[in-house]
């Protein structure tokens, strides 16, 4: 098995300059470092990523914490995750926290103690906990899809990646209330996150925008995931003047409602009309094909790996919190005609002014609460 010490005579090089180019703790010319690569790869080279730990301080992992099993939108989200880490030759180590509070505290401490070098993590609806452990340790992290409140007292911010939320349900009841729907339903997520009350908000602005009251027996909670979402879907066509369409707050629930409105005998868009939150692979395979607010997931997860290696570049940089807009995917289930979509379109994106006020800088998406210069790590613009 090849050595450092075999590379640096292949290149011509001392020891030490071979590790500098191994674990970048100096500059090396450009020259000499292809020299050390080509050299590298002539012996098949591999390095003891265990002991450059010890030199750098640095395990080139990244901890991973999302509820990828139970909820299919982070799935894409991982994909984002995986191929940006690797891109900056980053490994993962991925934890399932199952958006329970108590043993989201106990993977993310796992996490910590295999000393990644920072985190990513889909917070539950009580990440109290995990919050102080966090800031406790001084833990390098980015949350994401689900943002927590700026604290009050001073304690640890933390950097935010996520999608709006709030304008593009909106969009989807007024595109309802439009279609002559005057009881439009909401299956809601799981109460205490983020996305949950953002989404309820962005219902009943909508109903304000169309002019419809606010009727609280029309929103139930599906718990974010699809057995919850049957049972709540049933709730509200068990009403004595139920829905005449429905808005679901994610693709599990999405699910859980089209079995419910099934078991109940009822068609879609014929007897009720439906709209969701989250676009999915398949949903275009449905009959009728299912009219979504698609998510840019893996731009998600690609901008959180860059938001995070640009916090352990800059330690002491403000915390900022970067929302990406999505696009409305416009289908049939809502009741409409087919639309024509030119090939490879994935859907139209909100109007600028339903946009969020985001700042560019060089095509970079940022909020106003970023850092003064731009974040060299983050690439591609968000649309």
């Amino acid at each position: 098995m090849a050595t450092m010490a075999d590379v640096a005579r292949r290149a011509g090089v001392s020891v030490a300059t071979v590790s500098h180019v191994l674990n970048e703790t100096r500059p090396v010319l450009p020259h000499t470092r292809q020299a050390v690569l080509d050299a590298m790869e002539e012996l098949g080279y591999t390095p003891n990523t265990l002991a450059r730990s010890l030199v750098t301080s640095r395990t080139r992992s990244i901890g991973l914490a999302v509820s990828a099993i139970s909820n299919p939108y982070f799935t894409e989200i991982l994909q984002g995750v995986e191929a940006a880490a690797l891109e900056h030759g980053y490994g993962l180590l991925i934890a399932d926290p199952h958006d329970d509070p108590e043993h989201e505290r106990k993977v993310v401490q796992l996490l910590h103690e295999r000393r990644v070098d920072g985190m990513i993590i889909a917070p539950s609806a009580d990440p109290r906990e995990l919050l102080a452990y966090l800031g406790r340790h001084k833990v390098p992290t980015v949350l994401l899809d689900r943002v927590v409140d700026t604290p009050a007292d001073g304690s640890t911010r933390f950097d935010q990646v996520c999608a709006d939320s709030a304008e593009p349900m909106a969009r989807l009841v007024t595109h309802l209330a439009g279609l002559g729907h005057r009881r439009i339903g909401l299956v809601a997520g799981l109460p205490g996150l983020s996305t949950t009350s953002e989404r309820l908000t962005g219902y009943r602005d909508g109903l304000v925008a169309a002019g419809l009251p606010h009727d609280e027996c029309l929103v139930v909670h599906g718990d974010s995931e699809s057995a919850g979402a049957e049972r709540a879907t049933a709730a509200l066509l068990s009403l004595t003047s139920p829905p005449t369409a429905l808005v679901t707050a994610n693709n599990a629930m999405t699910m859980g409602a089209l079995r419910a409105l099934r078991d109940h005998g009822l068609s879609v868009p014929d007897d009720i009309a439906l709209c969701c939150f989250d676009d999915f692979a398949w949903a275009d395979l449905f009959s009728p094909r299912l009219t979504a607010i698609a998510q840019p997931s893996k731009d998600i997860g690609a901008q959180a790996v860059r938001v995070l290696l640009d916090r352990l570049a800059s330690p002491d940089r403000p915390a900022l919190t970067v929302r990406f807009p999505c696009a409305f995917v416009h289908r049939t289930s809502c009741g409409c005609a087919e639309q024509p979509q030119r090939s490879g379109q994935a859907g139209m994106p909100l109007k600028s002014a339903e946009r969020p006020a985001l700042t560019e800088r060089a095509g970079r998406p940022q909020t106003s609460d970023s850092p003064a210069q731009p974040l060299t790590s983050v690439k591609g613009t968000v649309s």
